[in-house]
């Protein structure tokens, strides 16, 4: 939503209202990458611009038989790619690639024989199309640890907002440290690291979430306190008002692990 903004207000400034139709002006644009950019100039726009997606890559890697595995075959690809790219209906070109790999040319079990252009495939030629685009051995995640500090007042649960830039901006959290690798993630006790002084309790077990470049292990530790103000940004907001809040997945999870019942407010949605 911000970058749409950030958008909206470029165009009104910087180019009088008017949309840029090229590839290069799209990409000045906040928020619109080469893939958006090109698919904008060719669909909207008729530009002969090579718009390369997931679906177009598999399509290119296996009409070409490219054994360069992912991510490194990408400029392989996206060359490749614009040899075909036509000087004119390139956006219907663009759309057609895109079709062709979401719907016969699949990741799994691609049906070669309703293929348009089966007889064009160097892939199908060599048996090898199950086997492109090759894909690098997936390096393990590196494992990030913190801790988190759910601390309740009344049926109300403390929580702060993250940040407006990096990962998972402005929205809310319960407080915690720092993720870090392994145990950098604390100069001490976990405890030390605690926003309030209360009468923590560490609850069994862990949070595990995900992200796209690590894996997040996560302590949680509760407490209950009468005091209404708090040192430090942040705000009470009532337990069963928690599925409104802005919060992200791991942060649902916290909630769950500290307080099972807080877990179910989020399946009522």
């Amino acid at each position: 939503a911000r970058n749409l903004h950030a958008c909206a207000r470029k165009i009104s400034s910087e180019y009088g209202g008017k949309f840029p139709d090229t590839v290069d002006g799209l990409m000045a644009l906040p928020g619109i990458g080469p893939y958006t950019a090109a698919a904008i100039a060719a669909i909207a726009f008729g530009k002969s611009a090579t718009v390369v997606d997931g679906n177009v890559e598999r399509v290119v890697a296996r009409l070409f038989n490219i054994d360069t595995p992912l991510p490194a075959a990408k400029p392989e690809i996206r060359a490749k790619a614009a040899t075909l790219t036509p000087q004119r209906r390139a956006g219907d070109f663009a759309q057609a690639m895109m079709d062709l790999g979401a719907t016969i040319c699949t990741p799994k079990s691609p049906a070669c024989t309703r293929c348009p252009i089966a007889g064009l495939c160097d892939a199908r030629a060599g048996g090898t199309q199950a086997l492109r685009p090759a894909r690098a051995p997936k390096k393990p995640r590196p494992v990030r640890e913190g801790a988190c500090f759910w601390l309740m007042r009344d049926g109300h649960v403390w929580l702060r907002r993250r940040a407006d830039k990096g990962l998972l901006g402005g929205m809310m959290e319960v407080p915690g440290t720092p993720w870090a690798d392994g145990k950098a993630a604390f100069t001490g006790e976990p405890l030390d690291h605690a926003p309030f002084d209360a009468a923590w309790t560490r609850v069994p077990g862990l949070v595990e979430h995900s992200f796209t470049h690590f894996h997040l292990e996560l302590a949680v530790f509760t407490a209950r306190t009468r005091r209404k103000h708090i040192a430090g940004e942040g705000l009470w907001v009532p337990i069963g008002d928690l599925a409104g809040e802005a919060l992200p997945s791991v942060m649902r999870k916290v909630a769950a692990h500290a307080m099972p019942e807080a877990g179910t407010i989020f399946t009522k949605r």
